[in-house]
């Protein structure tokens, strides 16, 4: 069993960890939740003796970390599954550590065999993909046969198969009276594996009770109720029975009405009274991620924003630098409108004129009944 009594942690001016007391007894996966920032690290640091607490104190089976017999055959932890040699192959690391807690080297392959590595074991770490790293790291932790496991974030980076089996690892262990301690920030794996949880929000204790307990105590059930559709008069009808009935009715977008106040027996008596056909009469249970989120939600210290991605955006064009919809082939250059603040284009070629009917011909003219002049004159010098 893990014991923390007052447990504090600071360094200079920031406080880690305040005052934090719980216990994870074995039999059961107990799940230590909460956001980032909250000391959960720290707190399973202060466990290991890889921190020494300010205040409080820690122990395991009654002791502290670094005054237990031989402890890495008592305690197996995955904290960081990057935590080995990149020129070491994978049995070498896990047979020096063996050789350091005096382990057989047997051990060794069994473990490996475990966690599904058997066919690289000869490769060096440095090549593992962060899946393989972690099943490594699991590894390391089962080497001692130990008492109490306490993992950080197991399954990342692993498979749907990988996760599946950490899953059933982690219940064959609690089944067999460890003590498992597992921090994740995987809500829905957490639910699935999880029996009893500890929350805790910016180093301080939020809760300390089952999983079950838990979503009851954050999250307010309800009934979803359907009445055929297209049938407003109905659902109307319903909705003013439920209330008269001591219920509070929320419609939903899709149509469905959310029933809260009512059990579901109750519900269905007075849809039966008011002659109003269901389609659906469901529960619903807040998961534990609701749960979490709503607890959780005043002790998150990084919350992230909507991005506006303004940095990535071209700056605005300046009015005369915007393009202008192209003009049909009959719309001359000078005929584009000017926008606000634009010069008119001084180059621009005045409007051809609309083309014009052709002249009619002239009219025919008489002949002249008198000379021209010129033939005049003409005649009047050679009578001369």
């Amino acid at each position: 069993m893990i014991e923390a009594v007052g447990l504090t942690k600071r360094y200079g001016a920031k406080t880690a960890v305040h005052n934090l007391s719980f216990q994870v007894r074995p039999g059961t996966v107990t799940g230590f939740l909460g956001p980032n920032g909250s000391g959960k690290s720290t707190t399973m640091r202060m466990i290991l003796g890889l921190d020494v607490p300010s205040a409080g104190h820690v122990t395991i089976g009654g002791l502290p970390y670094r005054r237990l017999p031989n402890a890495p055959r008592k305690v197996g932890a995955l904290l960081d599954a990057k935590a080995v040699h990149g020129g070491r192959t994978a049995r070498k690391h896990l047979l020096a550590l063996a050789q350091h807690a005096g382990i057989p080297a047997r051990r060794v392959d069994e473990v490996l065999g475990v966690v599904g590595l058997q066919e690289v074991a000869n490769k060096r770490a440095k090549g593992f993909s962060l899946g393989m790293g972690q099943r490594l790291g699991i590894a390391a932790a089962l080497l001692g046969d130990p008492e109490v496991l306490l993992f950080d974030e197991p399954v990342n980076g692993l498979d749907p198969e990988g996760i599946l089996w950490v899953r059933n690892l982690m219940k064959s262990l609690a089944a067999e009276g460890r003590t498992v301690f597992v921090s994740s920030h995987l809500m829905s794996e957490m639910a699935l594996t999880a029996e009893h949880l500890i929350v805790i929000g910016r180093g301080q204790l939020m809760a300390d009770m089952s999983v079950k307990d838990f979503i009851a105590a954050n999250s307010a059930g309800f009934a979803r109720v359907r009445t055929p559709d297209g049938e407003a008069e109905g659902r109307e009808k319903l909705t003013a029975a439920l209330v008269e009935a001591g219920g509070q009715v929320l419609p939903e977008q899709d149509g469905a009405l959310r029933v809260t106040g009512l059990p579901l027996p109750r519900i269905s008596d007075v849809a039966h009274a008011a002659d109003v056909r269901l389609w659906e009469l469901s529960p619903h249970q807040a998961s534990l991620e609701e749960a979490y989120m709503r607890m959780t939600q005043g002790a998150v210290d990084y919350r992230s924003t909507a991005d506006p991605r303004a940095a990535l955006q071209p700056p605005a064009p300046a009015p005369w630098q915007q393009p202008l919809a192209a003009a049909p082939p009959d719309w001359p250059e000078s005929s584009y409108p000017v926008l606000p603040g634009e010069r008119p284009n001084p180059y621009a070629q005045p409007p051809a004129a609309p083309p014009q009917a052709p002249p009619a011909p002239p009219a025919p003219q008489a002949a002249p009944t008198t000379a021209p002049a010129d033939l005049t004159k003409r005649d009047s010098e050679d009578a001369r």
